[in-house]
């Protein structure tokens, strides 16, 4: 139908020969809201619908082809500008039949303050005849778009799927140049090759590029040009011929072939579970989303959890607790974000449930709809936000590995235009499934190494002392600093009589089995130190508890085909005596210890190297040397002094140098010999122990000789009772003189002289009875009728501990009582 002249009016700026005509084409009027609201007879002859059936309604149910809103809106946008746009578009006819027809859209007017468009449109005729040639109809039907340009490069000639192309019509390129009709489209590179091409007539093939074009001036398109010459029959070169084609799916499969190459070099970097998820959202921002938050199973962040919150009967009743582990956006400052990294989230896009995350598939939302009913009730915040922020498209992909629910991974647009399309899918979840490998690496890695480290930390010493004999501190490296798991140990063991035990050893290897392999190594130490052996002796037992250890593991490994084993270690022992500042030592292919006297001079003590734990049938030999009072005396491992350049004379050197201030704090000096020696990691754990040494003074050790009668025990019970009293113990006298008195008894009846009793006042109270036998006191429980037997049973209930230790000259019984504490 004819629609009313005041309905509308014609821009002024539309002369005679406006390319908007409605004389002979068909002809409509939309609003700005794409509503059809004025029709021609033009109109309804072209696609056989009446004005009843089209005025008031959407003229996008005319297009035969899915509606494009980023298209459109470019198209409105150019119109509004005042340029107006053209190009081919097929509608479709009432009959069902598909349509080409050359549209036009004019420049943006008003009609009574609304906003219109006017549109007219021709429907599409063969530019050729039946008599044309073959040829000529091949070229112009061809799918390659075509073109001649003039040795000036202006267009002579061109088919129809190059107009389509570019969108701009045939009349309006021939006789013009590229970069006047297409500057979006590389069209400045394009011409420097056809000049080539018309200079050297070599052809060009196979260019590719992106670029946009007023067909469709919001999305970016890949094409693929060659270039030849056109000579004519006097060999003279009288143009370019080109010929291009559009390659956007190859281009587009390419790239995200190469960008999930990419993201697996950039994703799963380190073994951290949270650094690994935001490394996959800084890998799609922007190049692929605009917007991406990575929510994770609150067990797959826990060290003790097992990466998925299913039970053995299904999904726990209390269903999915997330937390957001990671996201990143296109705006400063997150805005779109309605939780942080850290928070609980619950988000599954509706209307999903907890199936999604278990065996779901992927979710594709290619138009979000704030206004959708599901996200307006189940996520009423998440909505506001996708209203206000303009977020057009989402993906959801479920993050599995292994059988293992991990978490969700959201993709969302909302700056870039174009909608996620189902290819987008495939990329996003395989950039996931790579991801959630790695999350899940991290996740294991994680739980083992917490369990390797608190195994670690359990077996080391918790705090050291060295009572008033030493004063100690240590320092532990790891090979791995963010491992934290070695083989490499130290301890410091209070032993009878004041003395003190100093231990370092390396277990060979690192990780959890050395440190396994250690922590037995320490126990046994601490066992056999208890039992006062001196330190040769000690290393014996040692040897044989590796030799045993070893046997067992590679009985184990074969059964299990596996070849590990424990393959040995080295150790280094000492035995302090503040009384005599004498100290005893033994190593079994262990680095010497270092001494610094009082006076600052530093050397390394000479004692025979002996070999390295678990080797078996070969001595060792122990070597005493006597330290003056505040004295430096360092233990440690030989990752140490070995260095990256594994020199170890420099490093021993090194080592000399750095202990040269004997009088400095002991903890910092200790740190910062670490550091001076070791300022890198090193393939090797490090351990450092320094000690600085104290006297028992005279006046805290009292001793005297105790003749073989029965009768000289009234007067040495006495004599240690007095001097008990003297040292401010009144309250201790009774307990001292019933334990010496047993213990110088059961000596002069039983044991062989020299017999001597000495006190020793330190940290605590020892009672000390030294005689030349070499039989070991056996506690009795005697019975109701027995006359005698209950001597060291009484001596055990008494004192805090007692025992018995082996000398060269015989054997000493001691005991030990806690002194009271004075306020």
């Amino acid at each position: 139908m004819d629609f009313p002249r005041e309905d509308f009016e014609v821009p002024p700026s539309a002369g005679p020969h406006d390319l908007l005509d409605a004389s002979s084409d068909a002809a409509a009027v939309l609003s700005a809201e794409g509503v059809v609201i004025g029709w021609t007879r033009g109109a309804e002859a072209l696609l056989g619908r009446p004005a009843t059936e089209v005025v008031g309604r959407p003229a996008a149910g005319l297009l035969a082809m899915r509606a494009d809103p980023a298209r459109a809106a470019g198209v409105a946008a150019r119109c509004r500008s005042g340029m107006g746009w053209s190009g081919l578009v097929p509608v479709r006819h009432r009959d069902g039949r598909t349509l080409d027809v050359d549209l036009r859209v004019s420049a943006s007017f008003h009609i009574d303050g609304d906003e219109c468009f006017l549109l007219s449109a021709r429907e599409r005729r063969p530019q050729w005849t039946v008599g044309q040639s073959v040829l000529d109809g091949f070229l112009t039907r061809s799918p390659i778009g075509m073109a001649v340009m003039d040795s000036e490069l202006r267009y002579v000639w061109l088919n129809d799927t190059l107009e389509r192309f570019g969108g701009v019509p045939r009349e309006q390129r021939l006789g013009r140049r590229l970069c006047e009709l297409l500057p979006g489209l590389q069209a400045t590179t394009i011409e420097g090759l056809m000049r080539k091409v018309l200079t050297t007539r070599e052809p060009v093939t196979d260019y590719e590029y992106l670029g946009w074009s007023w067909a469709d001036p919001h999305r970016q398109r890949a094409y693929s040009t060659s270039f030849f010459p056109l000579v004519d029959a006097d060999d003279s070169v009288t143009g370019v011929c080109y010929m291009v084609a559009d390659v956007t799916e190859r281009w587009n499969a390419r790239q995200r072939l190469s960008m999930i190459n990419e993201a697996g070099t950039r994703i799963g970097t380190t073994l951290d579970v949270l650094r690994t998820a935001q490394e996959l959202a800084d890998f799609a921002v922007p190049r692929f989303a605009d917007f991406v938050i990575v929510d994770l199973l609150e067990p797959v962040l826990s060290t003790e959890g097992h990466g998925t919150w299913l039970t053995d009967a299904g999904p726990a009743s209390t269903g999915p607790v997330m937390r957001r582990a990671a996201l990143k956006t296109v705006r400063d400052g997150n805005p779109e974000v309605v939780a942080y990294i850290g928070d609980p989230v619950d988000f599954l896009p509706p209307a999903h449930g907890i199936d999604l995350l278990i065996n779901g598939e992927p979710v594709l939302i290619p138009e979000l709809d704030p206004e959708d009913p599901l996200w307006l009730s189940e996520q009423p915040e998440r909505a506001a936000h996708i209203r206000e922020f303009g977020l057009h498209s989402l993906i959801a992909v479920p993050m599995r590995a292994r059988n293992t629910a991990l978490g969700l991974t959201t993709f969302a647009r909302s700056l870039n235009p174009v909608p996620f399309q189902p290819d987008d899918v495939l990329l996003a979840g395989e950039l996931v499934a790579r991801a959630a490998v790695c999350v899940d690496n991290a996740r294991r890695y994680t739980r083992e190494h917490t369990a390797a480290v608190t195994l670690q930390r359990s077996l080391l010493p918790q705090a050291l002392t060295g009572g008033t004999a030493l004063e100690v501190a240590s320092s532990y490296l790891p090979a791995d600093a963010t491992d934290g798991v070695g083989g490499d140990w130290f301890d410091v063991i209070p032993l009878s009589g004041a003395r003190v035990g100093l231990v370092v050893g390396d277990v060979v290897g690192h990780g959890l089995a050395a440190a396994a392999s250690m922590g037995r190594l320490r126990t046994a130490v601490q066992t056999l130190a208890d039992m006062d052996m001196p330190p040769d002796e000690l290393l014996a037992h040692l040897d044989d508890l590796v030799l045993r250890l070893g046997d067992e593991e590679s009985g184990s490994a074969v059964s299990q085909g596996s070849t590990a084993t424990f393959v040995g270690a080295t150790c280094l022992y000492a035995v302090y005596d503040p009384v005599t500042r004498r100290c005893a030592m033994a190593r079994a292919g262990h680095p010497p210890p270092v001494v610094v006297a009082p006076d600052g001079r530093v050397w390394f003590a000479e004692l025979p190297a002996g070999p390295p734990l678990g080797l078996g049938g070969m001595a060792f030999e122990a070597t005493e040397i006597e330290l003056a009072e505040n004295s430096l005396f360092g233990l440690y491992t030989d990752g140490l002094i070995e260095g990256a350049d594994q020199d170890v004379e420099r490093g021993m050197a090194g080592l000399r140098s750095a202990l040269a201030s004997p009088d400095a704090d002991l903890s910092t000096l200790c740190t910062a010999t670490v550091q001076q020696l070791v300022p890198v990691p090193q393939p090797d754990d490090i351990a450092l122990l320094l000690a600085r040494t104290h006297a028992l003074g005279a006046d805290d050790v009292v001793s005297w000789d105790v003749p073989v009668d029965p009768a000289a025990v009234a007067d040495v019970r006495a004599r240690a009772v007095r001097q008990v009293v003297a040292w401010g113990y009144d309250e201790l006298a009774m307990t001292t003189e019933l334990i010496v008195s047993e213990l110088v008894t059961n000596a002069i009846r039983y044991a062989e002289p020299p017999i001597r009793l000495r006190l020793l006042h330190d940290s605590r109270l020892t009672c000390e009875v030294a005689d030349a036998s070499s039989t070991a006191p056996r506690l009795r429980h005697a019975r109701s009728t027995d006359e005698g037997g209950r001597g060291l049973y009484l001596v055990a209930q008494l004192a805090h501990r007692w025992g018995a230790r082996y000398t060269g000259e015989g054997k000493i019984i001691w005991a030990e009582l806690e002194l009271p504490d004075r306020p």
